[in-house]
């Protein structure tokens, strides 16, 4: 197969995966998004790459958001929303976070391929992402190596909830150019 040939399938798979994330739980996560005084994501390696540019998107739209382990971010308060995504649901370093973020009182959503996992029990709201997760290579849901189906979804999910926050708001894409980095 040549790369187009692998596009194709890479774009196909991101179709089926992204198609069976639950609206539902979805619309929860913008609607905490939305009262929340403080968003913080989280994320370990690729997915946290994937924090980092939704964080990045939140801040262009005017949300206080912060990506968790940066100098710049603040303490986590009650009324703050946690945003963990992680593959597998059980990254040690993100679960000890995700209890400390539960113990705090903030609300915690979890986007994951396990919701039954250590990090999704504890959240209050559940994203499933149906891909295979980092070690699953075997399980036929996909062609690309590792966690890679994961990692595009979840930029595909957080890209998804940016607009449907920006819809709630009534939100143009020309309000973000004014936040953007200027010292490029």
């Amino acid at each position: 197969m040549n790369t187009a040939g692998y596009t194709d399938e890479i774009l196909a798979e991101l179709k089926r995966t992204t198609a069976l994330i639950d609206d539902e739980e979805a619309e929860k996560a913008v609607d905490g998004i939305l009262r929340a005084k403080k968003i913080f994501v989280a994320g370990g390696g690729r997915s946290g790459f994937m924090a980092k540019a939704f964080v990045m998107r939140m801040m262009h739209v005017g949300l206080d958001a912060y990506v968790v382990g940066e100098t710049v971010t603040p303490n986590l308060e009650v009324d703050d929303i946690f945003i963990v995504g992680s593959g597998s649901g059980e990254t040690q370093s993100l679960a000890a976070m995700t209890k400390k973020a539960k113990s705090i009182g903030a609300t915690i959503v979890a986007v994951t391929t396990n919701p039954e996992s250590t990090i999704g029990k504890l959240a209050d709201i559940r994203i499933e992402i149906p891909a295979q997760a980092k070690g699953e290579g075997t399980s036929g849901k996909s062609i690309q190596p590792m966690g890679s189906l994961f990692e595009q979804s979840l930029l595909v999910f957080y890209d998804a909830v940016i607009l449907r926050f920006m819809d709630k708001k009534g939100l143009k894409s020309n309000v973000m150019y004014g936040r953007h980095a200027n010292l490029e």
